[in-house]
This record gives structure tokens, sequence and C-alpha cells, in this order.
């Protein structure tokens, strides 16, 4: 088949033939052809786009400089890109990498690092929060005369300004640890590498930390031992030395570090191993105590024969060691010939028995007077100098002991019961002395500090100061009539108590009398004879005439609390209250000290870690006029002076016995040598109920108390 095409057709012009039914086929290869010479479907020619030029080329055109730059390191990318195998080479040397590349991975690597550790460093944020056990401290109580009395708290630990330890001290522990201390960046490479390869490499991390990666563990982290805390641990460590001086640091080591014997700290350290402070501490010393650093169990010598030939090693090992770093001389280095032997146990403190009940009140007032939260206290680090006067705790307690071993032979049945409280307080409010019970393991609550049983006759001078003070109404508006001493009022037994209109009748309608003990009548008496001869139906009257509201404002202006205050009844003048043996002694001390009352303390002063803490203290206040205390307080001596005709004493003394209607308690509140001292004896079954029992004569008779013989036993009086 012969096709004639015409000769108006271009030689370039394309000739189609259409074959019927194979239209969509047709259509298909048309696309497609169009699609490869870049023309439409439709037959028109689409537009080709040119190529777009290189990055480089672009560079190059904008940046001459540049491009070369990049063509440059193009080139040696390209001689880093590994090629395998090397033509060049032979055996395994062709699969090796060349030394530029194993350098440039090294860069590539350091740099890395570099980077990494920038960024750890930069986010790295010192805790503002430390570890509250590291810096928990013990509290420590101490007598009046400055000796030690006892500690509280979980952590033996009191930490001491850096100026007030030893410079021996400070040269034996960085000799031990870290000689370098004050030059290195608080981080050591090395040890930190031989850590990181010891945990890799056996499943276990080592030392070779710093002083101050040590205190960064102490006080910031816990114990936990592994890499990640190792690293945390160098970087706190490097922010660290360049926040803190280095002094500092190492104070807060030294105060923070674990010493065996459960103390932390230097100076508890001292005292547990030598019974010392730290500033007593010779250099020998220092370095055995340096050597506990590196592992108390290891090096404490008590603890066995090895551990003793280790520290004797490591002692001599250190003080060797201080010659080197120019802490010693090698003169001074000689006269350290013999182990410094430690005490076989750390020293302790009489806890558990009388000291517990002392801790307890001092703690008490302590938070009470600085103004300190439970939770500040008992972060500890506090020096509680106590009022307690050690001489006088004794005596109490032994004249408390005596009366009680006594009391078990003459009736061991009752004195299982029988319960104790005294208290000597000074007329300017020092608490010098309590007895709180048998053992404060044994019973829990402080007897000196306990409102149990009435104050009975007792109370009676509170009532006659109160007269003295205010005068006496007998009508209902007259003015108040003076009262003196020789005032007379009716002395006899079982008279009735009377208002300005007529008997007094209680609430179940029967007429209120009094009583005097032993049913005894005195007839017309003078109140200040009535008050040496303690007879209570003139007081009971006297508190009405004088006004029960003013006798209970007197009591407690002297020092007597409102809470011991029951109804405002005429059995209040006999002694209802029920005072506590420190308030009763205070009431006292308020006559001896010419009417002036200052409030019962237990601390005299408080400082933590060296520094004073500010702490209120009790002011002296007016509680009544001079002329009423010295009326009292003559009442009280003559009183004493009947009671007590063959007495020997050196000073003034008053006092008087205080006893109940219904028997459950004794009393006897005396002064001398302006120290007021109250005892108190009663009767509670624990067991079954805190009601009073009588005493049945277990505390003795009126003419001889067991509170007389305990209160004459305290005050040295025959």
């Amino acid at each position: 088949m012969q096709l004639k095409v015409p000769e108006s057709v271009t030689a370039d012009e394309t000739m189609m033939l259409r074959v019927v039914g194979a239209a969509s086929t047709d259509r298909a290869d048309t696309a497609a052809d169009a699609a490869k010479d870049g023309s439409a479907p439709d037959g028109s020619r689409r537009r080709r786009r040119a190529p777009r030029p290189s990055p480089l080329t672009r560079l190059n055109a904008t940046a001459p400089g540049l491009a070369r730059l990049a063509t440059r390191v193009a080139s040696d990318a390209r001689r880093l890109r590994p090629r395998y195998p090397h033509a060049d080479r032979t055996g395994w040397r062709r699969w090796a990498p060349s030394w530029r590349q194993w350098l440039g991975a090294a860069a590539t690597l350091t740099g890395l690092t570099i980077v990494l550790l920038g960024s750890a460093y930069a986010a790295t944020d010192i805790p503002e929060n430390l570890n509250t056990y590291a810096t928990q401290q013990d509290n420590v109580y101490f007598w009046s005369d400055g000796t030690p009395m006892a500690r509280t708290g979980w952590v033996r630990r009191q930490a001491m300004p850096l100026k007030d330890i030893p410079e021996d001290v400070r040269g034996a522990v960085l000799a031990a640890e870290n000689a370098s201390f004050y030059s290195d960046p608080g981080i050591s490479f090395s040890g930190l590498t031989r850590a990181v390869w010891r945990t890799f490499g056996q499943g276990e991390t080592q030392g070779g930390s710093t002083i101050t990666q040590q205190y960064v563990k102490n006080v910031y982290l816990n114990q936990d031992r592994s890499v990640g805390r190792k690293f945390t641990e160098a970087m706190l460590a490097l922010k660290l030395d360049n926040e803190m001086s280095k002094d500092d640091i190492l104070e807060g080591y030294l105060n923070t570090s674990w010493f065996g014997r459960g103390t932390y700290g230097i100076q508890r350290a001292a005292q547990a191993y030598y019974g010392k402070d730290v500033g007593e501490l010779d250099a020998g010393e220092a370095a055995f105590l340096a050597s506990l650093l590196k592992g108390a169990g290891l090096y404490d010598p008590a603890l066995s024969k090895a551990n003793h030939a280790r520290a004797v090693e490591r002692w001599s090992w250190i003080l060797d060691r201080m010659v080197d770093t120019g802490a010693l001389t090698k003169a001074e280095r000689a006269r350290y010939k013999e182990f410094p032997e430690p005490l076989k146990r750390a020293p302790g403190f009489d806890t558990g028995k009388q000291s517990d009940y002392l801790v307890e009140l001092a703690a008490q007032y302590a938070k009470k007077a600085a103004h300190l939260s439970e939770r500040e206290y008992d972060l500890g680090g506090y020096q509680i100098y106590t009022t307690f006067d050690r001489k006088q705790e004794t005596a109490l307690t032994d004249a408390v002991n005596k009366a009680r071993k006594q009391a078990r032979k003459d009736d061991a049945a009752k004195a299982k019961s029988l319960h104790f409280g005294a208290s000597s307080v000074a007329t300017d409010g020092r608490i010098l002395a309590v007895h709180g019970g048998p053992d404060h393991r044994e019973q829990g609550y402080n007897e000196s500090n306990a409102t149990t049983v009435p104050a009975g006759s007792a109370f009676l001078p509170f009532v006659y100061a109160a007269a003295l003070e205010n005068g006496v109404h007998k009508t209902r508006d007259g003015a108040a009539a003076e009262v003196t001493p020789q005032t007379l009022y009716d002395g006899d037994d079982g008279i009735a108590v009377r208002t300005p209109e007529g008997p007094y009748w209680d609430r179940g309608g029967k007429q209120v009398t009094s009583h005097n003990d032993g049913r005894k009548s005195y007839g017309r008496i003078g109140l200040g004879r009535a008050l040496a001869l303690s007879a209570n139906t003139p007081f009971m009257q006297l508190g009405m005439d004088t006004g029960l509201d003013k006798v209970r404002d007197t009591a407690q202006r002297a020092g007597l609390l409102p809470s011991s205050f029951g109804p405002q009844v005429p059995a209040m003048s006999l002694g209802s209250a029920t005072p506590s043996a420190i308030r009763m002694a205070s009431g006292y001390a308020t006559f001896a000290a010419a009417g002036k009352h200052v409030e019962p303390y237990s601390v005299a002063r408080i400082t933590r870690n060296g520094s004073g803490v500010p702490l209120t203290k009790p002011g002296s206040r007016r509680a009544v006029k001079a002329s009423v205390a010295e009326a009292v307080q003559s009442a009280l001596t003559d009183a004493f002076r009947t009671a007590r005709p063959g007495a020997v004493t050196t000073a003034t003394v008053a006092g008087k016995a205080g006893t109940t209607q219904n028997d459950t308690a004794a009393w006897y509140v005396g002064t001398a040598n302006s120290v007021s001292t109250a005892v108190v004896a009663y009767r509670i079954d624990l067991a079954k109920s805190l009601e009073p029992l009588p005493l049945d004569g277990i505390a003795g008779s009126p003419g001889d108390s067991v509170p007389y013989r305990i209160w004459s036993g305290a005050r040295g009086i025959g």
C-alpha cells in the first residue's frame, strides 16, 4: 500500500493513521509521547524549565571567597569518605580507616563532648534546698555551769565555724583527702575517669572524689552509687567551686561528713573519740580523725585488732603527708610517735532519768521564747544553756529517792501508787531543779509540772496577801477596811461562812462551814498568827470578806496559772486550786522577792552553731506591795519556826506545810537563800484512774511530813 503525500505537507510534519477501534490506545500513546517531548496531550508545546544551578554555583556568584572555602572543605570531606576496599593497600589494611579519618572522628567526638559538657554545666543549678538529713544536727543542753547535760535528735552533729577548727585539723583532712583542694577546679578528672572505668569494667563505683565532690554528695545528693550520680556530682562540684569560696566548702565538708559512732561533723567526732571539743585537738588526734573519713568501719580501733592496725598505719601516713603538704614541719612531726588511742566508747550523757524531764521543760520553753517552730527546732544545731543547777538537782533527786525508798519499807502496797513532784525556783525566776518522777522512760509525764492535786492549806498565804493588799468588806456597799497581821478573826472549828447578807449556802441548800486540821479551835486569833499555825477557818472567811475574785487575781499575779483554778466558791480560799510544784515554788518566791514576780523560766540563752539566738526573757513585775510581801514572808518565817523550833539554819527560812481536807495531798513550800522549793506527795493508781487516793499516813504526819523531809534534804536544813 502506498501513501501519496501532498506537496503542501512539509518534511517535518508527521502523518498519523487512525485505525478504527483503537482510539483509546492512540490517546494513551499520544499522552505518553507528549510526556517525553514536553508537549501537551492536546498537541500544544509545553515550555521546558532550565536546569537550576547548584548551591556551590550560586555561592560562587554571590560570595566567591566562601565558595572557594566550601570547595576545599568538600574536597577534604571526599578524602575522608571511606573508600573500601583501598586499592593501594593489601590485606586487612584495605579495610582500615585512614589517619585522616581517625583524626576527623576524634575531632568530632571532642567537639561533641565539649558541647555536651558545656550544655550540662549551663543547665546545672545548685539546689536551693539542701539534703535535710545532711544538715540536721542534734540539740545540746547544758547545765547552768556550762557543762553538757543531754543531747537530743536522731543525728549527732553540731556545726562549727571554720575559724574555730584548728589549722592542724584542717591540714590533716586536706593531707588525707585532697591535698590540691585549694588549687583544683572542684573535681578530679583522673579520679572521675577511674570511677567510671571501674563502674563499667567491674560493675561498681570507686572513689577518687575531691573534697568538693564529697561535700556535694553529702548535702545535695543521696548516697546512690551510679555513673549518673557521679556525673551529676561532678557538674555540681564544678559549679559550686565557682560560686562558693574554698573555705566555705571546707567548712561545710567538715560539718557534714560521717566519722562513725553515730557522729556527723568534726566537732561530734572529737567528742565521741576523745571526749573533747575540736578546738582542743592536737595534730596527732586530728590525723586519726582524718583517717576515719576513708571509712570508720575500717579504722575505728575499738571495733577490732585489724582496725587498730589499719588505723595506726594510716595515722602515720597522714602525718607524713602533712609534712609533704607543709601542714607540719619535720620537727613537729617527730613529736607524734605514739598513736593517740581514742576512747573505747563514745561518752554519753545521763538520759532517761531526771535529765529527760529537764530536757522536756527546757525544749518547751526554748521553742516558745525563741519563737522556733517544731520543724526548725528538730533540724537541730541549737545549744540550749539551761538554768538547772547540777548540785541542787542532785540534792533534790537524792532526797526524793530516799523518801521513796523509805515509803516502800513502810508500806510497799501504798508506795506503788505514791508520787512526788518537786521544784526549786529562784526569786529571779530561774528554775534550778525539778523532780519529774522516778524515770522518764517509765513515767512520761512530769510531776513537777502537773496540775493534779489541790494546794490545800499551802494556798493560805495568797489569801492573806490579797486581804493585806485590798482590805475587806463587811457590808456590801461599805468602804474597804484595812487588814493587818493583828486583825482578829474567829479561829474556831466548824464556824459558818458568812456573806454581808448572812450565812453562805451551797447549791445543795446546805450551809457552808470550815474546819481546821484535827478539828482544833483557836478562838479569836490574829491573821499573822493564824497563818503561822495554819488555822483554816479564819482564812475561809477572810477570802469571802476580801472577795474571791481578788484572791484569785492576787494568786495569779504572784505566779499561779489561771487554768489551775476552779469555781469561785468559799473552798477556793482553802486551796481548791491545783497548781504545779513549779508554780507553787514561783508563787512563794514572789513573797521572798519583796512582792516582785518573774515568770519561771528554764533557759538562760540559746546559740546555734556559735551564733546567738534571740530569746524573749521574762521581766520582773510588781505582784503585791513590798509591805504586803514582807508581812506574808514574816508570817511564813514564824510558821517555820513554830513547826520546827529545833531546825538548824544558816539563813532566814520561811515556809509552811499544806494539807487537804480529804487527805489527797501533802505539801511543803518554803524559801531559803532566795530559793523557793515546793514538794508535793500524793497517791494515784494510774492503771485504774486519775483520781487522787487518800494518803492514809504514807506521807507522814503534819508534824513530820515526808514533803518536809524532802524539802529540808534538798535545801540542806537540819
